[in-house]
């Protein structure tokens, strides 16, 4: 089974075709394509295509599923006996998407 190293969102993920993954919200609608052109290595075995930084014409296909938001995430602050006590929460937007197609 050929896999991607693709690079997005200021993070890397190890797809292959077929695969659904989160992803930092990208601005792309339902039901579209997104293209990854930020591939890192491709391939399997030996194979393997390993760019330096990104291979050459290498792409990724990915169809969007949806757009969404995580869990909450709660941080809370505190200093011991000065009263003082802060809450806050975040989530964050998030687009689901599957993998279509890996083209070396």
């Amino acid at each position: 089974m050929a896999y991607a190293i693709i690079k997005t969102g200021g993070k890397q993920y190890k797809v292959s075709v077929g695969d659904t993954l989160d992803v930092e919200k990208l601005d792309v609608a339902e039901g579209e394509n997104a293209v990854f052109d930020q591939v890192l290595a491709c391939g399997e075995g030996a194979d393997i295509q390993v760019g330096s930084p990104t291979v050459a014409g290498a792409t990724v296909v990915a169809k969007v599923v949806k757009q969404h938001r995580g869990p909450k995430v709660v941080a809370f602050k505190f200093r011991r006996r000065k009263g003082y006590h802060r809450t806050v929460g975040h989530r964050q937007s998030l687009t689901q998407v599957e993998v279509v197609s890996i083209n070396a």
